[in-house]
């Protein structure tokens, strides 16, 4: 059960209900409703989330919050991103390769980022040089950055979501 009062469309300030209704499509998931108890964080968070990643392959851009997400034992982006992982062609042995941390089923490019957003999601501060010299085979710098953004974005949702004793809007998935 949720830790603080998820914001519904009946009770919402006209404010919210115009981001629901317009920005949602009227289907608001819990993590939203949560935020709705700050209208201008959610009004400025659903751009922003929105923007994250994108220059990043889609596949790629799920196994990161995947593995984050496991990394981290979030189970409400954990069940989100399953969610959508299957619509890049994700299948569930990934997701139990991702869940043992073994990467050797992925292109050269995506162990590079999973190593690194398993890095930089562990031990932030064990980054070094030689991490960009693997990345830079792969990234260009913008490419470099919007993943520094992705990973920093999964580590914020995990660190609310759970937390704030969110619950699933939909089936859980199994791995």
């Amino acid at each position: 059960m949720a830790r603080v009062a998820l914001i519904e469309l009946e009770a919402a300030s006209p404010e919210v209900k115009e981001i629901y209704e317009q920005k949602l499509k009227g289907k608001p998931g819990n993590v939203q409703k949560a935020i709705a108890q700050r209208p201008d964080v959610l009004k400025n968070f659903l751009p922003f989330y929105a923007s994250v990643g994108r220059s990043l392959d889609r596949k790629l851009y799920e196994l990161i919050y995947v593995r984050v997400s496991m990394i981290n034992q979030c189970h409400y982006c954990l069940q989100h991103h399953l969610l959508s992982s299957k619509r890049t062609g994700l299948v569930p042995d990934e997701w139990a390769a991702l869940k043992a941390g073994d990467y050797s089923r992925f292109t050269e490019k995506e162990r590079a980022a999973l190593t690194y957003a398993e890095k930089l999601t562990r031990t932030l501060h064990s980054v070094n040089d030689g991490d960009f010299v693997e990345l830079k085979k792969h990234f260009t710098d913008a490419e470099i950055v919007d993943l520094h953004m992705l990973v920093g974005l999964a580590n914020l949702t995990n660190r609310f979501t759970d937390p704030l004793g969110l619950e699933l809007e939909f089936p859980e998935e199994k791995i």
